[in-house]
């Protein structure tokens, strides 16, 4: 409030000067005479009029600036409201990563973007089995060192979705085949090193099956789940704790 009262105070002064000034400039010219009562007038109506009128106006644009710094701050705090309901809409609850629809939807527009790359699936072995033995908490507990253990190795960069109840797909950006079978080799190193011990020190075995594919240009993402799919289902009838990556015949012919 005091920078308004010193800035008002300011205008009026300049007023009073350019009135002064232009009293003693015009009126001499026009053959008229600043006497007392001129002097009054000059010096009492620009400190009545311009001081209160610039301190409103002082004011006015001070509360303006003010509501639009408000306002900034508000769409500030909006817009990161939003990018964090858009992070966790597009998330799995549980593991934090990807839910299914961004998981093939960050596929697709990696592939747009990559000349190449692998898609993963990696499926939890026997893990009805966990959920009926210990129940549902263990089951969602060996969940999370399975997604752990995946996250840890794969590359920075590649997209990892959880798709199913414990399936999860990932995508290895511009991977070449042996890149791929390296990746699914240590997940499913990562995963069988975990010591699950939740119930009376007592350790319980932890794996998965993988199924990949390189993804060649023009492929849908139905042909890549298939295809990964038909992998998968290799390692799970060779006796599971496998990855088997590839692919189809048709491609590689």
């Amino acid at each position: 409030m005091g920078r308004i009262f010193a800035k008002s105070f300011s205008v009026a002064i300049s007023s009073l000067v350019a009135s002064l000034v232009l009293a003693y400039t015009v009126v001499p010219t026009l053959g008229g005479v600043v006497d007392g009562n001129a002097w009054l007038v000059l010096t009492i109506c620009p400190m009545l009029i311009a001081w209160p009128a610039s301190a409103f106006a002082f004011l006015q644009t001070d509360k303006l600036r003010s509501a639009h710094r408000d306002l900034a701050r508000t769409h500030a705090q909006l817009a990161d409201a939003h990018r964090r309901l858009e992070d966790k809409a597009s998330r799995d609850n549980m593991t934090g990563m990807l839910n299914r629809e961004s998981f093939f939807n960050g596929l697709d527009r990696s592939r747009a973007a990559a000349d190449r790359g692998a898609l993963l699936i990696i499926d939890a072995d026997h893990f009805k089995k966990i959920n009926d033995s210990f129940g549902h908490l263990t089951g969602d507990a060996a969940l999370l060192e399975i997604a752990a253990a995946i996250s840890r190795a794969i590359r920075t960069g590649d997209i990892l979705g959880r798709i199913g109840g414990e399936e999860f797909g990932a995508f290895l950006v511009g991977a070449s085949d042996q890149e791929a079978t390296r990746v699914a080799e240590r997940i499913r190193r990562e995963v069988e090193l975990i010591r699950f011990q939740p119930v009376d020190e007592r350790t319980i075995p932890l794996t998965v099956s993988i199924g990949g594919t390189p993804c060649p240009t023009g492929a849908t993402i139905s042909d890549l789940m298939r295809a990964a799919d038909r992998r998968l289902y290799e390692a799970k009838n060779s006796g599971r704790n496998l990855a088997v990556f590839r692919a189809e015949r048709s491609e590689a012919a």
